[in-house]
Formats: C-alpha cells, sequence, structure tokens
C-alpha cells in the first residue's frame, strides 16, 4: 500500500459456507476504509475490524483506493461521505463498480447523523451510485463491530455465492448439451450456447417467453404438453424424446430431461430442461414409442456423439489459398521446366503463414541502421523474450475508472476560450496541443462533443447530448494524463484527424454513417487506459493483460475491451444503449476491427491489402478506363467496387493507421513536440527496462545518447512514406504530402547536422 494507508493482519480463521451442495471456503473478511482524513469514525471501524480479526486497510484517495483495489479483492469497501474533499464519493463508487476487482464488494456509505426536525434526507443518489448499504455516523466500536459482524454473515456470504454462480454458469456456458431454465410461470429465463445451437434461438430473443409456444410442433401427440407438465407439477421428472420447431421452421427430433426445482411448501420454483439431439437413423427405432422413450432408455443410455471422418473428408468446404494451390498445381503438370520452377517457388511463399508480413531484407535494414532495426523490433516484432520469472510489479493503472467531475457541460456552455480554440477543428492544421492547454488536458471532450455533433452521431445513436458528454468523460478519465504521447491529447488528436479523412469527398462517396460514427468512436477509444508501454514491454514483464490476452495485440485488446465494458456498465454513459441489437453488432465489430488495425505488427499486411485491392498499380486504372470506356477512374463503376463491406473494411482500418500516425504529416511545430513526446515515452521504456533487468526492447532510445532527427527519419523511412502516398493516391490529401516532405526534410537536415557536428568532436 502507499505511504498514506495502514493495514491490520487477520487473526480470524477460516470457515465454510455452503451453496447448495457446493462448499465455499469463506477465508476472514477483508476491509477498506475510505476516509479524506482518520478521525474517531475511521478509528471505531478500525478497533472493529481488529477485534473480529478482519482485514482492514486505510486509503485517503481515490488513486491509493483504486490502487489498492488493483492488488487485491476487498469484500467490504467503508466510503466516508460526510467528510471527502480529496474524492466524490458518488463517483469512487461507480469506479468501484466498473472495476472487475470490486464489481462484488459491498460497498457502504458513511453519512452524517440527521438531528433536525426536517425529513430525513433520500438515500436514492446513494443507492443509485451503486452502494449496497448506508452507515449512520455512530462512533461506539461495539456499533461498528456488529454493523461489521451483520455484514459479514449477511452481505458478504451472499455475495461469495454470487461469485460462485459465475463458475456455475461457465460450467453450463461449456455444457454440450442445451440447458433451458424457466421460472413457475414458465416463462425462460436462461439457455445455454449448446442450447441456442440447438434451437436457433439466442438467449435474449427467448428470455420472458414460454418457448413450448416458440418451439411446438404438430408431429408431438396433442396431450404431450399435458403429460409433461403434470409430471412436474406433481415434483417428478419428466425424461423422452419429441419434436420441436426451430427457428428456421425445420422440426427435429431431440431428448429432453425436465426436472423441476422445488421450493418451500412443494412449490416449483424453476424448471430446467436438459436438451440433447441425436441422429436417429442411428437410434434403435424400438426405443421410442409415442414420443417417449421406452424403459431402458435413460438419458445416459443413448449412443454417444461421434465425428465422422469419413463425412468431414467428404465435405466440399475449400479455403481459397486452397484453391489457387490446386490451380498452381494443375498448371505446372503441363508447363515448361523453367515455369515449372517458378511455381514452386510461388507455391512455397503462398505455404507460408505471414503473406503479407515483408521479409526484411538486409538492404531495408542494414546492420549498421540500428535506429531502423530497434523500431521494428519494438514496434512490430510479435514474439519476444521473456523473463523466466514474473516477480515484476508492473505500474500500470489498468483495469480502474477513476474519479469523473461532476460538472456537465453541453455544446452551448463549453467556455469561450475553449470555444476559440476548437473554432479551427475541421482544418488540417488545427492545433490541438493549444486546446489541451486551455482545457486543463482534457481536450477529449470538448473536441469530441464538436465534431461528433458536426456528424450527427447522438442522432444515429440516438442518445442525449448529456449522455454522451459523460461518455466522453469517463474514457478521458481513462486515459493516463501522465503519459507523454499516449494520453487524451493524443486521442484527440487522432479523433480530429479521422474526421479530417471523412471529410474528403471519395469517402464520402463510398462511406455511409455507420462507417463515420464507427471511424470516430473507434479513434477515441483507441489507446484509452495506456500504460505509456509497448506490447513487447507488457510481454517481456509477465503483465496481467499479456496473459489474458496471450501475448496477441495486448494493448490493442485492452484498448476495446475495457471501452465497451465501461461504457454498458451505467445507461448515464452507454451511448449505445438505445441502438437496435443488429446495428449495435454491426457497429461493434467495426470499431474493434478498426482499433485492432493499430497493431504495428499487422502494419504491412494491412498496407499490403490496401494497395493491391483498392489502389490498383499505376497503368491499371487507365487501361480500366479504356476498356469501359471511362474517361475517369472515379466514376460510379469505380465507387461500386470499393463499395463493398469487405473494400470498406480495408479502407476504414487505414484511415485509422494514418490518422493514429499522422504527427509527420502536420505543420512543423506539431510534429517536433509530438516526436519529442513519444521519444519520451520510450526513454522512460528503455530506463524502467534496465532498472528492472527486463529485455530492452529498442536500445537506441537511451536518454544520453538517442538521436532524434535520426530516430524521426528512420521511422518516416521504414513506415511513413509508403502507407500516406497510398493514402493520397486513394483520396487526395496533397496538403499532408507537402507538409511531410517539409518535415522530412527539416529531420535531415538536423540529422546531418548532428553527424557534423559528432565528426568534429571525434577529430577533437
Amino acid at each position: 500500500m502507499p505511504g498514506n494507508s495502514k493495514h491490520i493482519k487477520s487473526k480470524g480463521s477460516e470457515s465454510d459456507a455452503m451453496f447448495g451442495p457446493m462448499r465455499l471456503r469463506q477465508i476472514p473478511m477483508t476491509v477498506l476504509l475510505v476516509f479524506s482524513k482518520e478521525d474517531s469514525q475511521s478509528d471505531g471501524f478500525w478497533w472493529a475490524c481488529d477485534k473480529a480479526g478482519f482485514k482492514c486497510n486505510i486509503a485517503h484517495n481515490t488513486e491509493s483506493v483504486m490502487e489498492a483495489c488493483l492488488e487485491k479483492q476487498y469484500d467490504v469497501i467503508i466510503i466516508d461521505t460526510r467528510h471527502s474533499k480529496s474524492f466524490d464519493p458518488e463517483a469512487l463508487c461507480r469506479s468501484l463498480k466498473a472495476t472487475k476487482s470490486s464489481e462484488h464488494a459491498v460497498i457502504i456509505a458513511v453519512t452524517k447523523k440527521h438531528t433536525s426536525d426536517k425529513e430525513e434526507p433520500s438515500i436514492a443518489p446513494l443507492l443509485s451510485a451503486g452502494f449496497n448499504r448506508r452507515y449512520i455516523e455512530n462512533l461506539n466500536v461495539g456499533t461498528c463491530l456488529n454493523e461489521l459482524l451483520s455484514i459479514e454473515q449477511h452481505d458478504v456470504r451472499l455475495q461469495h455465492k454470487v461469485r460462485a454462480a459465475g463458475a456455475l454458469f461457465t460450467a453450463l456456458d461449456n455444457c454440450h448439451e442445451g440447458i433451458h431454465i424457466t421460472n413457475e410461470h414458465r416463462e425462460t429465463q436462461y439457455i445455454n450456447p449448446a442450447c441456442e445451437r440447438l434451437l436457433g434461438y439466442t438467449c435474449e430473443e427467448t428470455q420472458g417467453k414460454d418457448i413450448t409456444e416458440l418451439l411446438r410442433s404438430d408431429k408431438n401427440k396433442q396431450d404431450l404438453e399435458e403429460t409433461i407438465n403434470s409430471q412436474v407439477k406433481k415434483g417428478k421428472h419428466w425424461e423422452g424424446a419429441y419434436y420441436i420447431k426451430r427457428k428456421n421452421g425445420q422440426h427435429i427430433l431431440h431428448h429432453c430431461y425436465t426436472t423441476p426445482v422445488m421450493a418451500k411448501l412443494g412449490k416449483v420454483r424453476h424448471t430446467v430442461s436438459i436438451r440433447s439431439t441425436h441422429d436417429h437413423n442411428n437410434m434403435p427405432v424400438d426405443r421410442y414409442k409415442d414420443g417417449e422413450l421406452t424403459q431402458n432408455g435413460g438419458i445416459h443410455s443413448f449412443p454417444k456423439r461421434r465425428e465422422s471422418v469419413a463425412r468431414i473428408h467428404s465435405m466440399t468446404i475449400e479455403a481459397p489459398i486452397t484453391k489457387v494451390i490446386n490451380i498452381i498445381n494443375a498448371a505446372q503438370e503441363n508447363s515448361p521446366m523453367m515455369v515449372s520452377q517458378a511455381l514452386d517457388k510461388v507455391l512455397e511463399i503462398l505455404r507460408t503463414s505471414e503473406l503479407y508480413s515483408p521479409h526484411l531484407q538486409t538492404q531495408q535494414v542494414r546492420e549498421e541502421d540500428q535506429m531502423t532495426s530497434d523500431y521494428v523490433g519494438g514496434l512490430m516484432t510479435g514474439t519476444v523474450k521473456r523473463r523466466s520469472s514474473y516477480g515484476i510489479d508492473v505500474k500500470t493503472s489498468h483495469g480502474h475508472t477513476p474519479h469523473i467531475p461532476k460538472t456537465i457541460k453541453t455544446l452551448s456552455q463549453i467556455p469561450v476560450e475553449i470555444q476559440n480554440a476548437t473554432r479551427d477543428e475541421a482544418k488540417w492544421d488545427f492545433n490541438v496541443l493549444n486546446l489541451e492547454e486551455v482545457s486543463n488536458k482534457r481536450p477529449l471532450v470538448y473536441l469530441g462533443l464538436k465534431t461528433f455533433a458536426r456528424f450527427g452521431v447522438c442522432s444515429f445513436l440516438n442518445c442525449s447530448e448529456t449522455v454522451l458528454h459523460n461518455w466522453l468523460q469517463i474514457i478521458e478519465a481513462n486515459y493516463h494524463s501522465k503519459n507523454s504521447y499516449h494520453n487524451s491529447t493524443h486521442a484527440a488528436d487522432v479523433m480530429q484527424a479521422s474526421a479530417y479523412f471523412l471529410e474528403r469527398e471519395r469517402i464520402k462517396a463510398i462511406f455511409d454513417q455507420m462507417d463515420e460514427v464507427a471511424a470516430l468512436i473507434a479513434a477515441v477509444i483507441h489507446d484509452v487506459d495506456h500504460p505509456g508501454r509497448t506490447n513487447s514491454f507488457l510481454v517481456n514483464s509477465g503483465d496481467r493483460l499479456a496473459f489474458l490476452y496471450n501475448d496477441l495485440a495486448v494493448l490493442e485488446s485492452h484498448h476495446v475491451a475495457l471501452a465497451f465494458q465501461i461504457t454498458s456498465k451505467d445507461d448515464d454513459v452507454n451511448i449505445f444503449k438505445n441502438m437496435d441489437r443488429d446495428d449495435f453488432r454491426a457497429l461493434r465489430q467495426s470499431v474493434i476491427d478498426m482499433v485492432m488495425a493499430t497493431e504495428m505488427t499487422k502494419h504491412f499486411e494491412h498496407l499490403s491489402k490496401f494497395v493491391s485491392s483498392i489502389n490498383k498499380p499505376p497503368g491499371r486504372e487507365e487501361e480500366d478506363s479504356v476498356h469501359s470506356g471511362r474517361g475517369t477512374p472515379e466514376s460510379s463503376t469505380s465507387i461500386s467496387h470499393l463499395n463493398t463491406p469487405e473494400n470498406r473494411t480495408l479502407i476504414k482500418r487505414m484511415l485509422i493507421k494514418c490518422a493514429d500516425v499522422s504527427n509527420p504529416t502536420r505543420p512543423l511545430y506539431l510534429c517536433k513536440e509530438w516526436a519529442l513526446r513519444i521519444a519520451e515515452e520510450y526513454f522512460s521504456q528503455t530506463e524502467e527496462e534496465k532498472e528492472k533487468g527486463l529485455p530492452v526492447v529498442m536500445p537506441v532510445f537511451d536518454r544520453k545518447t538517442c538521436s532524434l532527427p535520426k530516430s524521426q527519419v528512420s521511422f518516416l523511412d521504414f513506415f511513413i512514406h509508403q502507407m500516406f502516398d497510398a493514402w493520397d493516391a486513394f483520396c487526395d490529401c496533397g496538403e499532408l504530402i507537402s507538409y511531410l516532405q517539409n518535415n522530412y526534410q527539416y529531420w535531415k537536415e538536423q540529422q546531418e547536422l548532428q553527424e557534423q557536428q559528432e565528426k568534429q568532436d571525434t577529430s577533437l
């Protein structure tokens, strides 16, 4: 714990609790006290914990609270709402509820004692914020102890059972049989994925409905449903086989085992049905009798489902690459020796797993060009060396939701100085750093409100401007302001660049509004909760996110997952809550795809696909124009070719990639500042790697020896020029190319001056 916290060691003993037949080991309760300053009330709880043998910590501000909750799970969190100058209790409670490690904690609000004759204030705001209980201030240690003991015996045990229910649902979700649960009114409450596949309906489509109505088949006996219900009402199970009608209209024979879950006084509280299909062509016919099983036909006596190897080999599904290889193999049979040998090389290349990843030739990355080599190793390498031991404490704050300011400002209420700073937001030379300064490092909220209004995002999402504002606030709060580069200013910069690209005529002709909204949302969230370290660093240090995402696109996976998680936690920030389900799924998939495209290991794959599918090689467009009678490649035929879902996906990927690394194409003063900022993050990472004995991912980024001009020249040569040339050819961004050329010339001149100075120093 940080310096402003203290800790009581547990003297209690472990005990067991039962959740049905499941035995739960209940260890001594853990308590976190959150008080701005320690007083008699915090001391009362402190000594009560000491008497009961509960583990107890105390924290004084939002940062120490979130850090404590990331380090361990607390059963009870007691927040002082009387004197909380250093934090907003309600916002802190919402943040804790949105954090995985504390979502099941019992959160208690300590309130002032009401002594006046007036009506006592409502606790509705506290309950709305997520507090579970309210404790009226009472300094007596015995009273505090009784409160804690009551909470342990009831609230905490209940939360332990809720956690255990998660394990049960995991088992149900992975069960091969279909599981269907209804309430006493036969309304569906849950079906597992296997049951979804069997019935053709999703769980959401069946919830609250009588599934017998959905699945009723005219192939069954008329009194079948009555027979089943009669058995269940008597508290007996029913087992048999009958027909059901799937969502697509197909009638299938399936086996069902239905059993009631009884409450007190013999009342049926739930009904559980276990459903499975079987190949009845392989089933003995005498096993069925009038839609029921004969005496020897129990649930476990059916033949097990088997994979048919012959059936798999007879399938006609063939991957496109397999078709290509087969065509080449056929062509080789009647080809001259020289052609056949060339095709052998083609086949060898096609059989590699990374068709779009370039093989770095020695002329591309020379041994003496250590800067470029380090860039490639640091940003593109997918396989990195781990330490054999994972005892490293990586000080990142991913996973928390920090304090959100309560003040709500709509677009019309934005201060004048900020309105002035956002006046030119549609221009490429927009100064986002000025907005960062006047907004006190909160540019994303203000620029987001204006940009989203320009594209009609609230109208498309069917959400209010207040909800959008709240969402922008919580997203911006999850960016780390301490990062020199990967902060909310970078997110605002990428969003502004994305909006600029969306206004290009060719893109406007291809994209619909969902594409535009997806691009803006992806830009806003694409680096949320970035720790200021690279993927390679997280993998090498054994960070929990690297384990969670199996070392693959660790940060990108975390950014998009966290963004959707915190958005869906609270209706006050959920900009998607009023969307049609299918529209939301399409939008979500598009956002995920765009954020994942910012991962640099796939850089050349995305670029190659874009060039080969969107930008035709020189001469091809002219040839196509002649053959089709077109005078210009910008025709309806060209647009319709680009307006396929596959090609729009490639364009959106390239759009966010260019926006993400657009700094070298900005005016020089912006380009230089962003270069300094990213270098500072790399310097800091190198220092931490050396301090902790980790592999140094980019050794040239040593604060004492690094050449900033040389690093920029290498980055532009290897990653930027080719990509922006392709982007300019597609959507005509001449202004960007002009800035890029000027900036490149500046960095080259600075590099030459440095090299000349180094030579002079060496000669001396």
